[in-house]
């Protein structure tokens, strides 16, 4: 496997359904990445796939989360991924995303789009998902502009 191609991302591939649904299309280059910061089972498992990357400046575009990971480091690599333009979306753990709620919350760019995924040592609770809390607040101010209850 050769980690130091970057993988055409799955936001590139949403850019033409937007497209082709008449929307206007998210722009991304051809070599957009998936960053990941997740404990290392979760981590492994997406390198496996393809998704790890490592420039020449030998910065990966994961971080491996243990007990030994401070919040600091977190925190950095989310401002990292989240600041760099090649990538197009970042994956964190649920849990991880708490120990930086702050930031994740306060995070409002649409690309990088932050999604939380679910452990396997910590299930998913989508009363704690940001994307899903935007949504919601979403539907109820649109309800309540159009006088539905």
């Amino acid at each position: 496997m050769d980690f130091d191609k970057p993988v055409r991302s799955q936001a590139a591939v949403a850019g033409s359904f937007l497209q082709m649904a008449g929307r206007g299309q998210i722009r991304t280059n051809n070599s957009a990445l998936i960053a990941m910061i997740a404990d290392e089972d979760t981590v492994t498992g997406f390198l496996m796939a393809g998704v790890g990357n490592v420039d020449l400046r030998r910065k990966t575009n994961y971080l491996i989360v243990d007990s030994k990971t401070t919040v600091k480091a977190i925190e950095d690599a989310f401002k990292e991924f989240t600041s760099r333009e090649d990538i197009a979306v970042v994956l964190i753990s649920q849990y991880i995303a708490n120990m930086i709620r702050f930031l994740v919350d306060s995070y409002s760019k649409p690309v990088p789009a932050i999604l939380e995924i679910p452990s396997k040592d910590h299930p998913y609770d989508p009363a704690h998902d940001s994307v899903l809390s935007r949504v919601r607040y979403l539907f109820s101010a649109e309800s309540v502009a159009s006088g539905r209850r």
